[in-house]
């Protein structure tokens, strides 16, 4: 028969952890692929906007452990930037296979938890989302939230796998089907979070701003940067300073 404090650690609301991927705002280190688009002070101030809404979101969540897993050059800044919203962990390696390997080693060591690792640049998730990837994990053995572009924004596990990330094609469009391939050489039960799309390029940031006007309060950081963008993107095509 289980003690009373191992069914309180079993129960559905208790033993939950999301971890956000994330990397000090510096300029060149973040979103590099909004380079081609916006200045890089530009990509580093969208990038905190993003990082402290997905901070936000994750605090809404009842019952959770929110950490940010970070390279450890990185730790002291996003310290000061999370304040006491999150714990900072330094990931033991370099690259994202690296952190998330790190993520599940550190918070599944001596203790029963449902992990999710979150990127950090999807703060206008519904937060239902969050909540149906953790009870999806009470019935897999991993959960993962599928991107449009062939990558995931989540993935969660209640163990260490430490071959689940290994090897190439992390941030590819072949990101999802390798790890898929990986899950399934070591015999994981797999269940899905809603497909989502996460911010790589100008195309996704008019596509965040049209959600964002018609609900700001999903990330309001995020959409009070979205737009001054646009205001001065309409600007520059007028050459009047004036809408």
């Amino acid at each position: 028969m289980e003690s009373s404090s191992e069914i309180k650690a079993h129960s559905p609301n208790q033993g939950r952890t999301l971890v956000v991927m994330a990397k000090a705002p510096r300029p060149g280190a973040v979103k590099t692929r909004l380079a081609a688009s916006l200045s890089p002070a530009a990509v580093t101030a969208f990038y905190c906007c993003l990082l402290k809404d997905t901070l936000a979101l994750a605090r809404s969540l009842q019952d959770v452990e929110v950490a940010i897993m970070c390279p450890e050059t990185d730790v002291n800044e996003l310290e000061q930037l999370a304040g006491s919203d999150a714990s900072v962990v330094a990931q033991k390696g370099e690259g994202l296979a690296a952190g998330l390997t790190s993520v599940f080693a550190h918070f599944t060591e001596n203790r029963w938890r449902r992990i999710i690792a979150f990127n950090s640049d999807s703060p206008h998730l519904p937060r239902a989302v969050l909540e149906d990837a953790f009870e999806t994990l009470t019935a897999h053995d991993v959960v993962v939230g599928p991107t449009h572009d062939g990558g995931y924004y989540l993935v969660g596990a209640k163990a260490s796998y430490p071959t689940l990330f290994a090897g190439d094609g992390m941030g590819t469009s072949s990101a999802l089907e390798r790890l898929l391939s990986r899950a399934r050489t070591l015999e994981l039960s797999v269940g899905f979070a809603d497909p989502f799309y996460d911010i790589d390029v100008a195309d996704d940031l008019t596509r965040l701003a049209e959600e964002l006007r018609m609900a700001p309060a999903r990330a309001p950081r995020t959409a009070a940067w979205l737009r001054e963008w646009e205001l001065a993107a309409a600007q520059s095509r007028t050459g009047t300073g004036e809408l």
